[in-house]
C-alpha cells in the first residue's frame, strides 16, 4: 500500500494566508465595534473604564508604600496592557492586581524582586498550561455551578472588602455613604446611561481640591511634580525567586486560573453574549505575556479578573474602547506624572471607593441567578448544539425542553454553587472553594452511581426470582397426573 504524498509547500502557504486574512478581518471588526461604541456613548464608556478603581487604588497605593513595586512602571505597563487588551478582544476586560500576591507582598514587606518573582512564576505556569492545551481541557471538566460559585463568591468578597475599607462610624462618612447609595439606586433605575463611576471619580478629585487645595499644605514634606519615567530593569536572584514563588506565587496560581481565566470567560459570555467570547487559552496567554514582560521592570503582577469585568460593565463599559481610554490615561501618568497620580490616589476619599466596590460586587452576584436557566452555558441549547437529543426523532421539538431540569437537580446545582461560595468566603481562597464545590459535585455523582448500581442489582434479583418461579411451575406440570 502506497503512503500518501505530503501536501506541496504551496498548500501550507495558502492555508497560512487564509488564516492571516481571517485574523485581519476579526481585528478590523473589533476596531469598528470599539469605535462605533465609543462614538455612540462616549461618557458611559469612559465611566465604565473607572469602574474597577475601587480594587485597583488600595492595592496599588499599599504596594507602592511598601516599596514592593515601581509605581511608574506599573502605570506604564498596565496602561499598555489595557490598550492591547482592548484592541485584541474588543471587550472591557480589566487589568487588575493579582490579589493573593498583593496581599502577601503587603503583609510581608516583599522586595520588588520577590514580588516580580511571584508574578513571573504564575505567568510561566499559565504559558505551560496554554501551550499544552490543559487550560482548555480544564475548562470543559469544571461544572457550571462551580464557575457560577466562583463568580458569586468573588462578588460577595468585593462587598465584604468594601466593609473593611469603610473609614468608620463617623457622621460625615455615614452621610456620604447614604447619599452615594441613593444616587446609585437612582442611576440604576432611572438614569441607566448616567456615567456614575466618572461622576464619583470627579467628586473625589473635587474633594481633594477643596480640602487640600489640590496639593500638600506643607511642601517641605513632599511636593509632587512632573517626572519623566526612567525604566529600571532587574533580574531576581535565586533567593528572591524562591521566596516569591513559595510564599505568594503558588497561592496565586489557582486563583488566577479559576477567576482570571475561566470565570472571566464565562462572565464575558453572560454579560456580552452578542460579542465573540475569547477562549480560555487566549486569556491565559494574555495574562502570561503581560507579566512576562512587565515584572522584569518592577511592575505590579496583573491579571484579567471577573470582578473587574463586572465592575466596568456595571458602570457602562461595553467595548474595548473603555479600557483603551483607561490605558492611555495610565500611560500618560506613568510616563510624566506618577508622583501626582500617587498623591491623588492616597488622598482619594475612601467612602467613594466603598461605593464602587459594593456596586461591582452586586453586579457580579447577579450572575448567579442564571444558574438553572438557559443563561447557564451547560443549559444553553445553542452552546450545546453539538449534543444530540436522543429518544426523539422529531427535529421540530424545542431543544430547550431537552435541557429542562427536575426539582432535585435544581437543588443539587444550587448546593454545589453555594458550597463553592462558602469555601471562598470562609477561607478567603478560590482554590478551597473550588475543591469544596468539586467534592460536593462528586458526592452527588457518586450517589447517582450507587443508586443506579443498587437498582440494577435489585432488578437482577427480581428477574432471577421470576425465572426460578417459572421453572417450579413447569416442573409441577410435568410431575402432575
Amino acid at each position: 500500500m502506497e503512503t500518501p504524498s505530503p501536501p506541496p509547500p504551496s498548500y501550507h502557504l495558502s492555508r497560512l494566508k487564509e488564516h492571516t486574512l481571517q485574523i485581519k478581518a476579526q481585528l478590523w471588526d473589533i476596531q469598528r465595534y470599539n469605535l462605533h461604541t465609543f462614538l455612540s456613548q462616549p461618557l458611559t464608556e469612559i465611566s465604565g473604564s473607572f469602574g474597577d478603581i475601587g480594587t485597583l487604588l488600595p492595592l496599588l497605593i499599599a504596594l507602592t508604600q511598601t516599596n514592593s513595586i515601581f509605581l511608574s512602571s506599573t502605570l506604564v505597563f498596565s496602561g499598555l496592557a489595557n490598550i492591547l487588551t482592548g484592541l485584541t478582544f474588543g471587550l472591557p476586560l480589566p487589568v487588575q492586581p493579582m490579589k493573593a500576591i498583593a496581599a502577601v507582598a503587603i503583609a510581608q514587606n516583599f522586595t520588588r524582586a520577590e514580588t516580580a518573582s511571584a508574578g513571573l512564576f504564575v505567568a510561566a505556569c499559565l504559558t505551560l498550561l496554554s501551550a499544552t492545551g490543559l487550560i482548555h481541557r480544564f475548562t470543559h471538566i469544571i461544572p457550571t455551578p462551580i464557575i457560577k460559585g466562583i463568580q458569586l463568591g468573588t462578588g460577595l468578597s468585593l462587598i465584604i472588602s468594601a466593609g473593611t475599607l469603610y473609614p468608620g462610624p463617623y457622621l460625615e462618612s455615614a452621610l456620604t455613604l447614604t447619599l452615594a447609595f441613593l444616587a446609585l439606586l437612582l442611576a440604576s433605575t432611572t438614569f441607566r446611561r448616567l456615567p456614575y463611576a466618572l461622576l464619583v471619580l470627579l467628586l473625589g478629585i473635587l474633594t481633594i481640591l477643596v480640602w487640600n487645595n489640590g496639593w500638600p499644605l506643607d511642601r517641605r514634606i513632599w511636593a509632587p511634580a512632573l517626572t519623566l519615567w526612567r525604566p529600571r530593569a532587574f533580574v531576581p536572584d535565586s533567593s528572591a525567586f524562591r521566596t516569591g514563588m513559595l510564599e505568594a506565587g503558588i497561592g496565586q496560581l489557582p486563583l488566577t486560573t479559576l477567576n482570571s481565566v475561566i470565570a472571566v470567560t464565562f462572565l464575558a459570555q453572560d454579560l456580552l453574549p452578542e460579542r465573540p467570547t475569547p477562549s480560555t487559552t487566549s486569556i491565559a496567554l494574555s495574562v502570561a505575556s503581560i507579566n512576562l514582560v512587565a515584572c522584569w521592570f518592577g511592575a505590579m503582577p496583573v491579571c484579567h479578573g471577573s470582578g473587574g469585568l463586572a465592575a466596568q460593565y456595571r458602570f457602562g463599559a461595553r467595548s474595548g474602547a473603555s479600557v483603551i481610554f483607561l490605558g492611555l490615561l495610565k500611560l500618560v501618568l506613568g510616563l510624566f506624572a506618577s508622583e501626582i497620580a500617587l498623591y491623588y490616589s492616597i488622598n482619594f476619599p475612601t467612602t467613594l471607593l466603598v461605593i464602587l466596590l459594593i456596586a461591582a460586587g452586586l453586579e457580579l452576584v447577579k450572575v448567579g441567578e442564571s444558574l438553572n436557566t438557559t443563561g447557564a452555558k451547560d443549559l444553553d441549547p445553542l452552546a450545546r448544539s453539538s449534543l444530540d437529543v436522543q429518544g426523539d426523532e422529531d427535529d421540530s421539538v424545542d431543544r430547550k425542553q431537552a435541557f429542562e431540569l427536575g426539582e432535585e437537580e435544581r437543588k443539587r446545582r444550587w448546593m454545589v454553587m453555594f458550597m463553592t461560595v462558602g469555601g471562598i468566603l470562609a477561607f478567603k481562597n478560590d482554590a478551597v472553594g473550588f475543591l469544596a464545590g468539586m467534592l460536593c459535585h462528586w458526592s452527588f455523582r457518586w450517589q447517582d452511581w450507587w443508586d443506579e448500581r443498587t437498582a440494577r442489582g435489585v432488578g437482577q434479583i427480581r428477574l432471577g426470582d421470576e425465572i426460578r418461579s417459572h421453572e417450579t411451575v413447569e416442573e409441577g406440570r410435568h410431575e402432575g397426573p
